[in-house]
This record gives structure tokens, sequence and C-alpha cells, in this order.
């Protein structure tokens, strides 16, 4: 799917960290979107299709409409219903295992979180004493630098194995 940069833009955050990963970038305008595009200019967090239809779609918009969702599961189903699945675009942005290997690559501790055989928030929470890892708030202020995240984002990439055809932060930075 080639995102269409014409078109509104409903951005869905699994959760509060990915949110605030990507208002982040919002805020810093380093996605290939920005907030006047967005439907109702803020992040969603609505993960189920029949929901969002009735909450967002049922109104007449003048530009195609992208839904470019932030989640860190491969299986998590997002049907559209027959008279939306036509004309709405899905992007699947995943961030697997879990947005919290940011931080892990940032603190330089990759190696180690490798050997833990942990989930990713639980070895920020055990190993680097982050027990607030999963908040808004706490994902805010840690990534507050820009070009930390952006570093961060850039190196996981290099060292993830991404699926073909799969979406990554990568993909919705705007190119500089």
């Amino acid at each position: 799917m080639k995102f269409k940069p014409d078109s509104y833009v409903a951005c869905i955050c699994e959760g509060a960290s990915e949110q605030a990963i990507i208002e982040i970038l919002l805020e810093n305008h380093r996605l290939i979107f920005n907030r006047d595009q967005m439907i109702e200019e803020e992040v969603l967090r609505c993960r189920d299709a029949r929901t969002f239809e009735t909450r967002y779609l049922r109104k007449e918009y003048e530009r195609p409409v992208t839904v470019v969702r932030i989640l860190d599961s491969r299986r998590e189903k997002f049907r559209l219903g027959k008279a939306y699945e036509q004309k709405v675009d899905v992007m699947n942005v995943i961030t697997a295992p879990e947005i919290e290997m940011l931080i892990i690559i940032n603190e330089q501790r990759y190696q180690e979180f490798k050997k833990s055989g942990k989930k990713p928030s639980v070895f920020c929470k055990q190993n680097l004493g982050m027990r607030e890892v999963k908040s808004y708030r706490f994902v805010k202020e840690y990534f507050s630098d820009v070009d930390v995240l952006l570093e961060a984002i850039k190196a996981y990439t290099k060292i993830s194995k991404i699926p073909k055809g799969e979406y990554t932060l990568s993909d919705i930075l705007k190119k500089r």
C-alpha cells in the first residue's frame, strides 16, 4: 500500500506509550502526515473496526481516508464492513514485540535484553528500574528530545527482522 499524502488520516494507537511516541513525532513534524490531516486532529484509541466505522466513517469526507494503526500484534484484525473496505486504506504499523524496545535500544541494553528472555516492558521495569514504562507521561518525558527517539527508531529498524510487506515506525517518518 502506498500512502496517499492527500488523504485524511485516522491514526489509531494501541496503547498509551504508542500514543506518546506518535504525539512526539507529530509535534516535531516528523511523520508523513500532520495533525491537520487527522480525523478530529488527534490520535484515536479505537481498536474495534465496527466501533471505528460508527464513530468516524459515517461522515462525508472530501478526500480518501487512510487508517494508520500503531500496534504490536501482527494477529489483531481490523476488518471494515463491505461499505468501507474498498474506500478506506488500512496501514498496520507493527511495533513488535513492544514499543518499549525503543527504550532498550536507546539504553544500549539490547544484548542483555535478548539474553534475559523477558518481555520488553518487564525488562524495562525489572532491569532498568522504569516502573512507569507503559505510561504516556513517562514515554513523553523519556523521548522529549525527538532526535533521541528518531535514532532509537532507526537503530531498532536495522536490527529487526521485518517481514516483507510489513510497515514499521520508520515507514511513516518523513524522509529528510
